[in-house]
């Protein structure tokens, strides 16, 4: 009785992860049941449903009620937008349908940081009460921490996947599904439920309603993105954190200026291998299950330039903003402006210049409630304006030279990696003390000790570095070798990335970075 309580009940200090060996004997039985029912899609969809839902228990607990909540509410606003005779009407349901998601947002994510920034600005002394715990307390008896607000997993993501089905049924893209387990299957699906990729409606539900179909391809191409991602979350990206990157981010102060610097560069090949080998091993699943996620990264350090870079990386929030909340600022300045300049600027760069820096501080919000994050998005909306206002007024065309590729790569990479700091710190005396390393401290005498003493982690940071950086033509070749071996070979090289991950797998869990998120 105590093994099945162990396995049913919600650990949190054990959630439900791909790198540990229960995800994998979950998903055996659950493919082993799939495989007897998926023929009747609508037993099918109310399968992967309940199997969504307590995936998500497992990592999130009671907070699966709020996910159930937020689908029963925008399957609903769906329905009465689409039944809707006029556009108030519409606007209405749409409008409840925001609040109630923003909301939840707001405050489980945002209420503290507000409540301590009115504290700061106006020198006031609000308490911080978590309502939900104390109404929770007052009402069961519970002994809920009322100073806390914890976040529920994947709140960002699944409320921004949510959201996107009432804005294409609001904008007459998509129609309402009419099956409410059909739409708590769209947004539960859980392969990607608790860190992406964002999947819009128009992408997943279609595929709600066909056939399954996997084809060799397909069965090829999951395995590989599987073993990729679990050796870049386990081999790559935990590996040097734990040894490395957090312990310099901790305590900048007891490291060198290279150390530091070494960090930065770590910090950056450990969020891109751990984020991007969510994704790989949540496509190869759906795969499995025969659903097709989207790209959500396309090596996005090869990137000539910021505007570049924001086409390969997190690529499903991008498109998100870019189609909720950039294009609608700027069709509404546009439609507000009429000359071709103001003070010698264009019209199109103003318009790029509002919609640009109000949606990068937007996504720098949307990564977390801290100011370190605002900066960051800030950051992004300079470079990114910054590239904007010298393309269209300063850059000539001309064909780019390989010199010229190097050095816009060489700096978009500088760059971006300089943000990433302002991502990672935990405060902004952090931020100061490793800028103070960097230049009052760096250890240029120490230089070649320090290269030997973390042989171990550069070399596997080169190497991570190296393979991102190969061409794309080249990384094409060796999947298609993959997809070409007899299967004794795949088999054979699947246990040799499982050994290794399993070998590299420290004691402790190490979640995936944008869970916090």
């Amino acid at each position: 009785m105590d093994w099945i309580k162990d396995i049913l009940l919600y650990h949190e200090q054990s959630p439900l992860l791909f790198t540990q060996l229960y995800f994998w004997i979950f998903l055996t039985i659950v493919i082993a049941v799939y495989t007897g029912s998926y023929k009747v899609k609508s037993f099918r969809n109310i399968f992967l449903f309940a199997v969504s839902l307590f995936f998500y228990w497992k990592t999130g607990g009671l907070f699966l009620l709020l996910l159930v909540l937020t689908s029963l509410v925008d399957f609903a606003n769906g329905i009465w937008i689409h039944k809707s005779g006029s556009r108030s009407k519409k606007i209405v349901f749409l409008s409840l349908s925001l609040l109630f998601n923003l909301g939840l947002l707001f405050y489980f994510k945002y209420a503290f940081f507000f409540i301590d920034a009115l504290n700061q600005i106006f020198n006031l002394d609000i308490q911080k009460v978590n309502i939900a715990s104390l109404f929770i307390n007052n009402s069961l008896g519970t002994s809920f921490d009322i100073t806390r607000i914890f976040l529920p997993v994947g709140i960002s993501f699944y409320t921004f996947q949510s959201l996107s089905y009432v804005f294409d049924v609001f904008k007459g893209k998509l129609q309402p599904v009419k099956n409410f387990f059909d739409y708590g299957f769209f947004v539960t699906f859980f392969p990607q439920l608790v860190a992406g990729p964002i999947v819009r409606a128009s992408q997943f539900i279609p595929q709600i309603y066909k056939e399954y179909e996997v084809s060799k391809e397909d069965f090829n191409r999951a395995v590989f993105l599987i073993l990729n991602g679990l050796f870049k979350k386990m081999v790559i990206s935990d590996y040097i954190s734990i040894n490395f990157v957090d312990r310099v981010f901790d305590n900048p102060v007891s490291f060198t200026g290279f150390e530091n610097l070494m960090a930065v560069y770590g910090y950056g090949i450990q969020i891109y291998c751990d984020f991007s080998g969510y994704t790989d091993v949540a496509i190869g699943v759906a795969l499995f299950l025969g659903f097709r996620l989207p790209l959500n990264f396309n090596s996005p350090y090869k990137a000539e330039n910021i505007s570049d870079f924001w086409k390969r990386w997190h690529i499903s929030l991008t498109s998100w903003f870019r189609d909720y909340i950039f294009l609608p600022i700027a069709f509404k300045v546009s439609s507000k402006l009429s000359k071709n300049k103001y003070a010698g600027l264009k019209t199109d760069f103003i318009i790029y210049f509002v919609a640009g820096m109000i949606t990068f501080v937007l996504t720098g919000f949307w990564h977390g409630a801290a100011w370190r994050f605002i900066i960051w998005g800030l950051l992004h909306g300079i470079l990114l304006v910054g590239h904007r206002f010298w393309t269209i007024n300063v850059r000539t065309r001309r064909k780019k030279t390989l010199f010229a590729h190097f050095v816009s790569v060489f700096l978009t990479f500088n760059l971006v990696s300089f943000a990433w700091i302002f991502f990672r710190v935990q405060s902004m005396q952090a931020f100061h003390e490793m800028m103070h390393q960097f230049f009052t401290n760096f250890g240029w005498n120490v230089l070649f000790d320090m290269i030997i003493s973390y042989k171990a982690v550069f070399l596997i940071i080169l190497f991570a570095y190296i393979v991102h950086w190969l061409p794309s033509s080249f990384k094409e070749k060796y999947r298609l070798w993959f997809y070409e071996r007899p299967q004794w070979v795949k088999v054979i090289i699947a246990l040799i990335v499982v050994f290794i991950c399993y070998q590299a797998k420290s004691s402790d869990v190490q979640p995936f970075i944008y869970f916090q998120f």
